[in-house]
């Protein structure tokens, strides 16, 4: 009883779980309420700009870790979770980097991906096994995502990491939180009260999904990923992208549509194809 009171405590404070300054929503048609739901995430690229520092050297310390060939691993739970493995899963196809450069780790695995796993969120000892099973080192760098800022799971990860010298960083949506607090570089992204009391996938998660669109965007075009607006390292896994890299061969090249193509599925990938062409001259 006295845990669950500590706990109700702690979300009383937290601006996440207040209330909701849209009253009566199932009295409201769908136009009022898909305007109030806008009305809330216009807020955003403010709340997120003004902490577009704080992601800078975030990004800045992630591009470190990994030209020095260590990973990034993302860790978090529900929504947070979800986010965290999507951003991670589409760094390979995009950028054409290993599948095991950008790791997103979820409690509960991957199943909770698409089914919760109850009290998951909860496991104090979880998280760092679940990076021990990738072998973490001080060459990684950990960012834990919770809307929250106190998700046992990734507190407890973040606070091992920090016991073996491995840096970690954090995005969250509440102030002076305990995963910030804990965290090397901290990114708290402060969304308020959400449309409907409490569910952090709106507000929340949308200004999380924002960073994470941040972070690993600008990390890969330091990396070089990246040549002036073109992912010349995408991968060529459907026809919409074939057709994409081959128009991107040919405006660097000058060579027809079919012979873009041609040297584009030869080689592999824009950058190998703009390289052969050069080297054949």
């Amino acid at each position: 009883m006295v845990e669950f009171c500590g706990a109700q405590k702690a979300l009383n404070t937290m601006q996440t779980e207040s209330r909701s300054q849209h009253r009566h929503l199932e009295s409201m048609n769908f136009l009022e309420l898909v305007d109030g739901i806008n009305q809330e995430d216009a807020r955003l690229a403010a709340i997120v700009q003004a902490e577009l520092p704080a992601v800078s050297r975030l990004a800045e310390a992630i591009f470190e870790r990994l030209l020095i060939g260590g990973r990034l691993f993302y860790m978090g739970a529900g929504t947070s979770g979800r986010l965290g493995v999507v951003d991670a899963s589409e760094c390979p196809p995009t950028f054409g980097v290993p599948f095991d450069k950008v790791i997103g780790i979820m409690a509960g695995g991957d199943g909770a991906i698409r089914k919760a796993v109850e009290f998951a969120e909860d496991d104090t000892e979880q998280g760092w096994k679940d990076l021990e099973a990738w072998n973490i080192s001080a060459q990684d760098l950990v960012v834990g995502i919770s809307a929250s800022g106190r998700t046992p799971y990734v507190l407890a990860a973040l606070q091992a990491c920090k016991a073996q010298g491995i840096q970690t960083g954090c995005i969250v949506c509440n102030p002076d939180s305990a995963i910030a607090q804990v965290s090397n570089f901290p990114v708290a992204v402060v969304t308020g009260p959400e449309f409907v009391t409490g569910s952090t996938r709106m507000k929340a998660g949308t200004a999380t999904k924002m960073v994470l669109n941040m972070l690993t965007t600008s990390v890969m075009i330091k990396l070089g990923h990246v040549q002036d607006n073109k992912m010349v390292d995408m991968q060529l896994t459907n026809h919409k992208l074939i057709e994409r890299g081959t128009r991107m061969v040919q405006e660097e090249t000058g060579l027809s549509d079919q012979e873009a193509k041609v040297l584009l599925l030869a080689e592999g990938s824009v950058r190998k194809a703009v390289d052969a062409f050069r080297r054949s001259k």
